[in-house]
């Protein structure tokens, strides 16, 4: 027989008198309830009984292992602005809709640091009854498009917090993810770049053809992940490091220079860069909180900082 411990013989003992207790109904049911006292502990320290995580909306201090959540957006569009040197920047204009935080996601309960953000509006007849019943239990609007970032510890916010976009500083990179444009079934000349077969004699009905596939006897396949012709598009994406422009915090529009991926009108999700990291001195930690006493609508637009000296004069 081996040394058991306490904690073991306490629940032993107490599955043998719930076993051998009123034995005169043998099949009424009983519930096994395990509860240790202090003194079945090895060490006999007392049950810490973990207290409720307290999460407030205040501004705090980013460190350089600090996560921020991101922001959901709607693509508007690709437009071109001029900056004041007169170079052309090509830009996508992102609509952050109204954000907030729907939920928040705790290592106590899911095991994980994590803010749930919800965007945009919803009729409670166009959702689902468990969507509906998720708002209802956190207390929040329904929402339209739901997204999870994880977070760190010292960046959680309460939930119904709004985020906008000045949650992003002009200047910084983002990384913007988003579902690509559906091609349907295209072949490897769209899909893949092929060049096609010849244009000249000898190439009957088969320009457009991806040629050869295979081999001879050996190996007499077709290897995998061979580039033929197939669906093309409607994948998930990510740009990486693109550069905010410029924003406009009065109606939550924000420019920023490239493509997105994604079709107008639809969703991507943004979030600070990880290659390029933003200067952690500049970010709103965790988040940009209004003052009570803001009026949004009177906010200028904030461009990034392109220096004092023109880079035209300089290249000469």
């Amino acid at each position: 027989m081996y040394n058991m411990s306490p904690l073991s013989r306490g629940l032993i003992n107490r599955l043998q008198h719930l076993l051998t207790s009123n034995p005169r109904t043998p099949s009424a049911p009983f519930i096994l309830v395990r509860s240790f006292s202090t003194e079945s502990l090895i060490d006999g320290s007392e049950i810490q009984v973990p207290q409720s995580r307290i999460i407030e909306a205040k501004s705090g201090v980013m460190t350089p292992n600090s996560k921020r959540t991101g922001v959901i957006a709607v693509k508007c569009g690709m437009s071109a602005l001029w900056d004041k040197w007169g170079a052309r920047i090509p830009t996508t204009v992102l609509w952050v809709d109204d954000n907030i935080v729907s939920q928040v996601k705790t290592v106590e309960k899911e095991g994980f640091f994590a803010l749930q953000i919800g965007c945009g509006q919803k009729k409670e007849k166009h959702l689902t009854k468990p969507e509906v019943g998720h708002f209802r239990a956190q207390g929040v609007e329904l929402k339209r498009k739901l997204k999870e970032f994880p977070v760190t510890e010292d960046a959680l916010l309460p939930v119904g917090t709004s985020i906008g976009v000045r949650h992003f500083v002009p200047g910084q990179y983002v990384d913007i993810t988003g579902i690509t444009k559906g091609k349907g079934f295209q072949g490897g000349m769209k899909r893949w770049g092929f060049k096609g077969m010849p244009a000249s004699h000898g190439a009957s009905l088969s320009h457009r053809s991806i040629g050869s596939t295979g081999q001879r006897d050996t190996p007499g396949k077709v290897f995998k992940g061979k580039k033929m012709p197939g669906r093309m598009g409607g994948q998930q994406r990510t740009l990486k490091n693109a550069w905010l422009y410029k924003i406009d915090p009065a109606r939550n529009l924000m420019w920023v220079k490239g493509q997105v991926p994604g079709a107008q009108g639809n969703f991507v999700f943004i979030k600070d860069s990880i290659y390029r990291k933003p200067d952690i001195s500049l970010l709103p930690f965790p988040t940009y909180l209004v003052p009570e006493d803001e009026d949004t609508t009177t906010l200028e637009p904030l461009i990034a900082d392109l220096g004092e000296e023109d880079p035209f004069m300089m290249a000469d």
